[in-house]
């Protein structure tokens, strides 16, 4: 009896030797097979944000430089209109414009749209604080001339400047890290 135990064990145990040897050695295949597929998830999503984050500031870059007065002046000035009538049609572009990029506040840091926010209101207030400064019914190219003399006139730098600046930077650090 004891020499079956012995000529049966002489079979199983080799058996179970190498069960065990494949057990490990596929579980460690697997297990690298998984990470090696979670990275190039992770690479891709990290692709397809980076593209994300890079179209946003894009984005938010053209619409600064359409918020610029000079190009708002451009674009919103109709022969013949009124002084009030272009104001209105300015604010109401910025606004608009806006409200089209509120979405792209979720690719940039808060401290960046925190400011884009505050150059929407400083734009918005020049521009009402120059239209109001001109009497009712006077012809749009008043408001036009008044517009670019504040703007050669004042000392500081433009708000859409700043923008861009702030935009640029956080753009050049996500990409470069520097």
């Amino acid at each position: 009896m004891l020499v079956e135990i012995l000529e049966i064990a002489k079979y199983i145990l080799p058996a179970i030797v190498v069960l065990i040897a494949t057990y490990l050695i596929v579980n460690k295949f697997l297990v690298k097979e998984i990470e090696r597929k979670q990275l190039a998830i992770f690479q891709e999503n990290s692709s397809t944000s980076l593209k994300l984050r890079l179209q946003a500031y894009e984005r938010l870059s053209i619409f600064v430089e359409r918020m610029h007065p000079n190009s708002m002046i451009s674009r919103y000035y109709v022969p013949g209109s009124t002084a009030q009538d272009l104001q209105l049609s300015m604010v109401q572009g910025i606004r608009a414009e806006f409200e089209h990029n509120l979405s792209q506040q979720i690719y940039i840091s808060h401290e960046l749209w925190q400011t884009l926010k505050a150059v929407v209101e400083q734009e918005i207030t020049m521009i009402n604080r120059v239209g109001s400064s001109i009497p009712m019914g006077e012809p749009a190219t008043l408001l036009m001339s008044k517009m670019t003399e504040y703007i050669v006139t004042t000392e500081s730098v433009m708000p859409t400047a700043i923008a861009l600046e702030t935009i640029n930077r956080e753009a050049k650090q996500m990409l470069f890290g520097s």
